[in-house]
């Protein structure tokens, strides 16, 4: 008998043994078991997106392509903004490499995140810059490999670290995995709930975007003959305080509003045949451009 009972001991304590080491993690473990950040839709605030995953040949896993217009080509140039804050990996044109055409791509932090935003049609960003959540990073576009011809939208996804196509990840926006295949989502990415392309007016779209720490940016648009900046915040919303928003285009006066606002200063427009100086600031925390955009 305690034979017996030693034998079941000794099968108990090796069943436990074997569970223990398939229960163990990995030594490179899924950076998704990290805390996802709160991912927002990459649009601004209250503007409504349909999201499709399963109409592109060129879909490997949980990739989103976003429109939101009767057509398609209503949505070129709409505003991109980032879904959350982190550090632009890319910000440049892939060239034959894919077809992500113009691409950003965001590394959120340590969490072990990325974001991508490929086929824009112009970049607000730089490699390098760190951008808060709901900052401009660029318009939607239709841009892609020489030759491949594609109609405007937004090709989005969520990866971590490892490999193509496995590291791809389920999006989730304000805490809700997206509803996949389709679905239409609302944007609630109101750091502040004005897209500046709008505040300029009909035929702006974005070209640059500065950080003022966590306070805000600037945005500067172009409609093709005339430059327009918006100083947003991100803090004190609803409370006047000190914020400014200023353009020089070359050869000419500086344009300022400055003053206490609630949300935003701005916009200041100017007709710009050549480079221009923008820049703007939130309760103290400035930008302050060089002399660009010839």
């Amino acid at each position: 008998m305690w034979k017996k009972r030693i034998a079941l001991a000794a099968a108990a304590m090796l069943t436990a043994a074997i569970a223990s080491v398939l229960a163990a993690p990995s030594a490179q473990a899924d950076p998704s078991v990290n805390a996802m950040p709160n991912f927002q839709l990459p649009f601004p605030c209250g503007q409504t997106w349909n999201g499709d995953n399963d109409n592109s040949s060129a879909h490997r896993a949980w990739e989103i392509d976003f429109n939101r217009g009767s057509s398609a080509s209503a949505d070129l140039k709409d505003t991109v903004v980032a879904a959350a804050a982190g550090t632009i990996e890319t910000a440049a044109h892939q060239g034959s490499a894919n077809g992500y055409g113009n691409l950003v791509k965001i590394r959120h932090d340590s969490t072990g995140y990325y974001t991508y935003y490929a086929h824009l049609n112009n970049l607000a960003v730089k490699a390098g810059e760190y951008v808060s959540q709901g900052q401009v990073i660029g318009t939607l576009g239709n841009t892609s490999k020489p030759g491949n011809a594609i109609s405007p939208h937004l090709h989005y996804e969520v990866r971590v670290d490892g490999s193509y196509p496995g590291n791809i990840r389920k999006a989730v926006f304000n805490g809700a995995t997206f509803g996949y295949p389709n679905a239409n989502v609302t944007s609630r990415n109101c750091a502040n709930t004005y897209d500046p392309a709008d505040l300029c007016g009909s035929g702006y779209y974005q070209i640059d975007s500065a950080r003022l720490g966590g306070k805000g940016t600037v945005d500067l648009a172009w409609n093709g003959s005339a430059n327009c900046v918006v100083t947003r915040k991100f803090t004190s919303l609803g409370t006047a305080t000190a914020t400014s928003a200023y353009l020089e285009p070359q050869g000419a006066t500086r344009a300022t509003d400055s003053g206490n606002f609630t949300h935003y200063a701005g916009p200041v427009r100017a007709t710009s045949p050549s480079c221009v100086r923008w820049g703007g600031a939130v309760e103290g925390t400035a930008y302050n451009s060089p002399s660009e955009h010839c």
